[in-house]
């Protein structure tokens, strides 16, 4: 495992927890020194801060993509930095942490994560087919008319799942446990990656005709076609469809943020305006006790 973190108090303590986690750990102080860690001794994982001298964690990450295929990355950002953390998923982050954190959150962050990577690699089950699209998941391969899709380990499991489960609506919370392993955590790391995914897989991701919006309850996953000859886009049985997705593309890109029309305006303002921000494990702590402190 690979921190990456040019402040040492904070990367004594991350490395410090996860050393007393069982995990052989590795740091590296910034980008190229990271980028030769990872290219000598390739990482199951990677904990990088984003801010770090010269190179940042934006750039490292896109060139580990690049450079070191689909190692799972934890980015670790300042708490409110919302178009950093948004940024950070775009760029391929698996997951990300907010400072100040708590240890102990991290750690269980950095397990799901490769429980989710030893799933995925252990994969098996028929191969499915929709709408052009086929995944294979033992080769953990992924293709749209013949042509091969580059996708995220998130980006992969979350489009196996709603294939596996067309035609009905999921809600972010829904995703989040059934896809991320997670009972808690910040309800935009699902938009982000569900806008990712469109712009790999839809003709057209500011008019998505596959993965569906559904106004105040989530997202649903339309396979059989509709009268324009693409996928259905008309709203599931009893269930009020949101705006249409053109306008929902327009708002993304005119406020630069995503998230606000996605399952809906209220809701998303909630998460980011509440107090402490989202929902996180109790006891936080500025960036916690040495690894002999207390528990």
């Amino acid at each position: 495992m690979l921190v990456v973190d040019d402040d040492p108090t904070v990367a004594e303590v991350v490395t410090g927890y996860l050393r007393k986690a069982g995990f052989d750990v590795r740091h590296a102080a910034d980008g190229p020194a990271a980028l030769h860690a990872a290219a000598a001794h390739r990482p199951h994982l990677v904990v990088l801060d984003l801010m770090l001298p010269g190179m940042d964690g934006l750039e490292v990450c896109a060139r580990l993509r690049a450079e070191a295929g689909p190692v799972p990355v934890i980015m670790l950002t300042a708490r409110g930095d919302e178009e950093d953390r948004i940024l950070g998923l775009e760029v391929g982050a698996d997951d990300y942490v907010t400072k100040p954190f708590s240890p102990r959150e991290l750690v269980l962050r950095v397990e799901s994560v490769l429980r989710r990577a030893a799933t995925a690699r252990h994969a098996t089950g028929p191969r499915l087919r929709a709408a052009g699209l086929e995944i294979d998941p033992a080769a953990r391969r992924a293709t749209r008319d013949g042509r091969a899709l580059a996708l995220t380990l998130r980006e992969f499991d979350l489009l196996t799942y709603l294939l596996s489960n067309p035609g009905r609506v999921h809600s972010r919370e829904h995703l989040l446990k059934e896809v991320w392993g997670w009972d808690f955590g910040d309800l935009s790391t699902v938009t982000v990656h569900v806008r990712r995914l469109r712009g790999k897989i839809e003709t057209d991701p500011a008019a998505p005709a596959l993965i569906q919006t559904v106004w105040g309850a989530g997202y649903r996953f339309d396979a059989a076609p509709g009268p324009g000859g693409g996928a259905g886009t008309g709203p599931a049985p009893g269930v009020r469809a949101g705006p249409s997705a053109s306008e929902a593309g327009r708002d993304e890109v005119g406020r630069g943020v995503v998230g606000r029309d996605e399952v809906g305006r209220d809701e998303a303002r909630r998460e980011v305006d509440a107090p402490g921000g989202p929902a996180r494990l109790p006891g936080r702590v500025p960036y916690g006790p040495g690894p002999g402190g207390p528990a």
